[in-house]
């Protein structure tokens, strides 16, 4: 069914490591026959994995990049080299700084040269390219459109070095970025499809399930203008590196059994049978025969002898996962929510955290970073204003507020979009999302002893791109963990963060888990939860508990108590503006109907979770390029 190679990693940083030890390889080789190893680069949190990693192996085991010449894929048009999202500037914090390539061996498109000069400079840019001698590996990551590079639907097959303008799905993609889709600039200058393909290798990576539907249509789909990556199907040397996640959708990992034989285990068959009845439109129970034999699924139903038997085993698993009691019954339990930003936990889980209270659990929230980057200028001001005359009414120094709000208004009005905050206006951010989130924690029944603020540092560097996890970010969790002593532990379990905060939070969490149980006693069960991108599959569910309209309510109102974070979220992700407290709302009720039509007992709405480790299909795990 595949048209590419693809290579599928079980997380992004196996395929990144992966990458990275293709591309020292070929540069090792092309030193000991002397010559030049020329690479085409990317940029954006895709690739970073990459660097780091050719970063560490410089660092660390003395690869020398010295003989490697570069050009990148792109650059924004206009933008100056020093900005915060010009490219230039990125490849230099994320690779050039740290490994000896050559100053003069860099290439990267302008985004500063002349109207009237870009199409020389772009024949230019080529020229370079066939100079050196061609591309050696080209690195790619893969837009929501199918883009590469910034080749937007609709580009040709021999595309070239070019100005274009930017779909507003790309726009929207890069907003957070820009603080605000409004200040993505509206064109950029990238290499053509045609440019890519003369490339004597392709690498491609893709991390996320909001990639998968658009890897399926490369990977599976017929080559179209309308999906760039699409035209990598007939590169002679081109191979995907994705991880599961971006996987999802290809047949080998949904529906295994429709391309040959599968080891049945009970989270395949499970797969296996929701898949069944969704596409038949049947409750489990009423499956027959027949709809296994017609669909595909004869070979399961041959090893599990009839279709009753499998239904009711699936169906009962199913059944097991529904509790009310989401601590249990039996004695009261301590319970810790690990909330990535100040708003995960209700957003995500509100309705089983009011349960969880009123059951008499102990139940504590921890805030792992600030979310100060999410809170907009004008709610700055607004609170220096409240503040203000606050201290008005009270007679508490005016004189020293009316100067600190004169002072901020000043920096505030003369801020360009995308500008770092000053580390002032960074604390009066963080301490709005902190106030905020001790409201909902209280809203929620939980009292000031029971909510934490971890304040984990890899967050604090103003900007969107976060720097890597480390000791102190582990250490900080270790030391919750140690003084809480949780039997229960809520953690974001979500990979689809396009922003990579929740995939580093987790990081933290499982390194400090790891030091944590060699020390505790205790059995401490590890459920996690998604954050406001994704849901969970039904046959991945290990616990769902049922919301009542009352209790979708309360949640509601849970987070409305975020109030910087209403009506417009700085960043909402980029393929959804719903506010944060509808897509709660539609997500648990779309799980509620899924489980209505599989003919388990309808509710309201369903919060879901996944057991810790994550029980993958042996069949899916066999495909996995890491084992």
């Amino acid at each position: 069914m595949e048209k590419i190679t693809v290579k599928i990693y079980e997380d992004s940083k196996q395929a990144s490591v992966a990458v990275a030890k293709r591309i020292a390889d070929m540069i090792t080789h092309r030193a000991k026959e002397g010559k030049k190893a020329v690479l085409g680069l990317a940029t954006g949190h895709t690739p970073v994995g990459v660097y780091r990693e050719l970063i560490r192996m410089h660092e660390e085991d003395g690869l020398d990049l010295s003989n490697v010449v570069t050009f990148n894929l792109d650059e924004y048009w206009p933008m100056k080299p020093g900005l915060l999202q010009s490219y230039h500037r990125w490849m230099n914090e994320n690779l050039f700084d740290h490994v000896n390539i050559p100053r003069a061996n860099i290439h990267i498109p302008s985004g500063t040269i002349d109207e009237k000069d870009i199409e020389q400079h772009c024949q230019e840019y080529e020229e370079r390219v066939r100079e050196a001698g061609g591309i050696d590996i080209q690195i790619l990551g893969i837009g929501r459109t199918g883009h590469i590079g910034f080749n937007e639907p609709g580009s040709s097959r021999n595309s070239r070095t070019r100005r274009i303008s930017l779909d507003k799905v790309t726009r929207m993609d890069a907003a957070s970025d820009f603080f605000g889709e409004e200040n993505v600039p509206k064109m950029a200058i990238t290499m053509g499809v045609g440019t890519v393909m003369e490339a004597k290798e392709i690498a491609l990576l893709s991390f996320g399930e909001h990639k998968a539907h658009v890897i399926r249509a490369a990977v599976e789909g017929d080559i179209s203008t309308k999906v760039a990556a699409s035209f990598l199907q007939e590169h002679p040397k081109c191979t995907f590196y994705i991880d599961l996640a971006s996987a999802d959708k290809l047949i080998r990992i949904s529906t295994p059994w429709q391309i040959g034989l599968c080891d049945w285990d009970d989270p395949l068959e499970r797969q296996a049978v929701l898949w069944l009845a969704r596409v038949v439109k049947k409750p489990i129970l009423k499956l027959t025969n027949e709809d296994y034999a017609e669909n595909g699924l004869a070979q399961l139903l041959h090893s599990r002898a009839n279709a009753y038997d499998i239904n009711l085993r699936v169906f009962r698993r199913m059944m097991s996962t529904i509790t009310g009691w989401p601590g249990g019954k039996a004695e009261a339990k301590k319970v810790l929510v690990l909330s990535p930003h100040p708003d995960d936990d209700v957003i995500c889980m509100a309705g089983t955290i009011m349960r969880l209270v009123e059951q008499g659990h102990d139940v504590h929230t921890a805030y792992m970073v600030s979310g100060a980057l999410s809170v907009f200028d004008h709610d700055v001001r607004w609170h220096g204003e409240f503040v203000r005359e606050f201290n008005k009414i009270f007679g508490l120094i005016p004189e020293q507020t009316i100067s600190i709000n004169k002072q901020l208004e000043k920096y505030l009005e003369n801020k360009r979009p995308g500008d770092l905050d000053k580390p002032e206006v960074q604390r009066i951010k963080a301490l709005i999302r902190r106030t905020e989130a001790l409201a909902a924690a209280q809203y929620c029944g939980l009292d000031e002893k029971q909510t934490h603020f971890l304040d984990m540092p890899f967050y604090n560097t103003g900007r969107v791109q976060k720097i890597l996890i480390g000791a102190e970010d582990i250490s900080r969790v270790y030391e919750l963990l140690m003084e809480i002593e949780p039997d229960m532990i809520f953690a974001a379990g979500d990979m689809s963060d396009p922003h990579g905060t929740h995939k580093l939070c987790l990081e933290a969490f499982l390194k400090a888990f790891e030091g944590y149980s060699k020390t505790s006693k205790k059995q401490t069960r590890v459920l996690l939860y998604r954050g406001a991108w994704e849901e969970w599959k039904p046959e991945q569910v290990d616990m769902v508990v049922p919301l009542s309209p009352d209790e979708l309510k309360k949640k509601r109102l849970a987070i409305f108590r975020h109030q910087s974070q209403k009506d417009r979220a700085m960043f909402p992700g980029p393929y959804d503006s719903r506010e944060f407290w509808q897509r709660a709302e539609e997500r648990n009720r779309a799980t509620a109907d899924t489980f209505d039509d599989l003919g388990l007992p309808e509710y309201e709405a369903l919060e879901a979770f996944v057991q810790l480790p994550i029980n993958i299909p042996i069949s899916v795990r066999s495909q996995l390029n890491s084992g």
